[in-house]
């Protein structure tokens, strides 16, 4: 089931990268569709710490806080705490790039996010991520699985 996962999470990345990676985007022809809002964090600098925390009480579904921002060139070490009775994921993205992700979700419901900008946490579980945000804008991050993000568990990362 891993391989499946990890196979349907390499067609979406090749999808999302779009036709510049066929192009030959990126060194050695190599194309990132993450470079479109940062990079994976480098666990031997400094981070600020933010806490997320994921929520689903009862229906409403949202992360606290929702609303995030970051200087352009930070590091953040987000410490994600699912509080609610589900399994959540937290993804970053532009925000096209999560809207199309939660379709591929919707056809395949088990995916599993282990990346660096993606986890899934279990109930009453913990976890993190290490992002750097090198480029100005607004992001996305949201929970994917089907019917979350519609339930509102979505937010904003402002780069400034």
């Amino acid at each position: 089931m891993k391989t499946h996962i990890l196979a349907g999470i390499a067609a979406l990345t090749a999808a999302l990268a779009g036709p510049a990676a066929s192009a030959g985007a990126g060194p050695a022809g190599h194309h990132h569709a993450t470079d479109a809002f940062g990079h994976p964090g480098d666990p031997r600098k400094p981070a600020r710490v933010v806490t997320v925390v994921m929520k689903d009480d009862g229906g409403a579904m949202a992360f606290v806080p929702n609303r995030i921002e970051v200087r352009k060139g930070e590091q953040v070490r987000f410490k994600l705490r699912n509080d609610g009775a589900l399994d959540h994921e937290m993804v970053l993205a532009t925000l096209e790039m999560n809207l199309r992700h939660a379709e591929e979700m919707k056809k395949n419901p088990d995916m599993e996010h282990d990346d660096p900008h993606a986890k899934r946490i279990g109930p009453m579980r913990a976890s993190e991520i290490l992002w750097r945000f090198d480029k100005a804008g607004t992001f996305d991050f949201s929970c994917l699985i089907p019917g979350h993000r519609e339930a509102g568990m979505t937010g904003t990362i402002i780069v400034k």
